[in-house]
């Protein structure tokens, strides 16, 4: 089965105010839209990611992804449902069988959500992610009328996930209403839609104080048993030749040579990515992303880290601090030093303040000292809640 992400990032997001629509509003340094391509790209269940963006956004989207590299863009429509129609369509030219539409004004999405979304696919048309109300519910208008039962009531989020065929059929059914989710569309179609756990992490940002809110809770431990300081290291090595780019840190070096590997080849991410899994326990890089893989042929580290991250807050994790030392004899690194900490830290969504970097030669021993290949040794420090 082929999975197709569609983010939906057409709207323009005027009650959240700033100058720009929310979606490319920054939080921890990455726009919104930027950190769910991120949750995306670091599931492996993900085979495509579309953006569908507003008329006239192409350089703001352009900017917020910032290298990323997506399967496709399209300009949305006048309503919802005209920007997923556009982003269903494009899944179809990939070939792909499913689909998990996103609204990209909500920028984490918890790892668990969308396994169990796939996984309800396997037997339902739909599957959507929903919270529990836990507030007493009443109706009336300035005056109390009757409560409304609570155990049938469910806040709705997204992503939501469809069987491809069944969401264009419910699509092409639906007429010119306008509809709230694409839930409504699949179910107004006769098709039964299957509801699994969401997550609170999936708020949604829609007014000022919520940017305010989600940057708060960054380096907020989740209420729960004690946290535990947990510190692993990571190392790799690439060997440096010609016609390759160099990446160092999320950062494109100019140099006469760059490291040769099957995604990248970015020593310093590859040994952070390694010292992230390292503290939670989750074995090397090499498991994750194995470079018999052709799915990451050429694939930015970025990836690597993000998923890494990601996976230590599904357990509940904070990241409190990288520490990187590159071993190399050329080129210098320091003039890409602040470069370097900003890319870590954005890939992190934390603070350039919790990332070191440092670099050091081997005074002409060894590969390095002979400008054979590059090293890069890491530390991370984390606190994880106590099992």
């Amino acid at each position: 089965m082929t999975t197709a992400a569609i983010i939906v990032s057409a709207g323009n997001g005027m009650r959240a105010g700033g100058d720009v629509p929310k979606q490319y509003q920054r939080v921890r340094g990455k726009a919104l839209i930027a950190h769910a391509y991120d949750c995306f790209a670091a599931h492996g269940a993900m085979d495509h990611i579309i953006i569908i963006h507003g008329d006239g956004q192409e350089d703001l989207l352009h900017t917020a992804l910032d290298g990323r590299t997506v399967s496709a863009t399209a300009a949305g429509g006048a309503m919802r449902q005209d920007s997923v129609w556009a982003g269903l369509t494009v899944a179809e030219s990939l070939g792909a069988d499913r689909v998990l539409i996103h609204d990209a004004a909500r920028p984490f999405i918890p790892r668990g959500v969308i396994d169990r979304l796939c996984a309800a696919l396997d037997a339902a048309p739909g599957a959507i992610p929903v919270l529990p109300v836990v507030d007493t519910l009443v109706r009336g208008g300035s005056q109390f009328e009757t409560i409304v039962p609570r155990d049938r009531v469910h806040r709705v989020q997204t992503p939501q996930a469809f069987r491809l065929k069944a969401l264009m059929a419910a699509h092409r059914g639906w007429g010119d209403a306008p509809a709230t989710d694409d839930a409504q569309i699949a179910a107004a179609a006769g098709y039964a839609i299957s509801l699994v756990a969401g997550d609170v992490r999936l708020e949604k940002i829609t007014l000022p104080e919520d940017f305010a809110r989600m940057e708060a809770s960054f380096n907020q431990p989740v209420i729960g048993p004690p946290m535990i300081s947990r510190t692993a290291l990571g190392y790799d090595v690439h060997r440096l030749a010609d016609r390759e780019e160099l990446w160092l840190g999320g950062v494109l070096v100019p140099h006469d040579k760059g490291l040769s590997g099957h995604s990248d080849a970015d020593v310093a991410l590859h040994a952070i990515t390694d010292a992230l899994l390292g503290t939670i326990c989750a074995g090397d890089i090499g498991a994750h992303f194995p470079p018999s893989d052709a799915r990451w042929k050429g694939a930015r580290s970025a990836q690597f880290v993000a998923h890494a991250a990601q996976l230590i807050r599904e357990k509940g994790g904070i990241i409190d601090f990288i520490d990187l030392t590159i071993l190399c004899e050329a080129p210098k690194i320091g003039p890409h030093r602040e470069a370097m900490r900003s890319a870590i830290a954005s890939i992190l969504t934390i603070s350039a303040e919790n990332i070191s970097v440092k670099a050091t030669t081997t005074e002409g021993l060894g590969f390095t000292g002979r400008g054979e290949g590059i090293a890069a040794q890491a530390a991370a420090t984390v606190r994880i809640p106590v099992a």
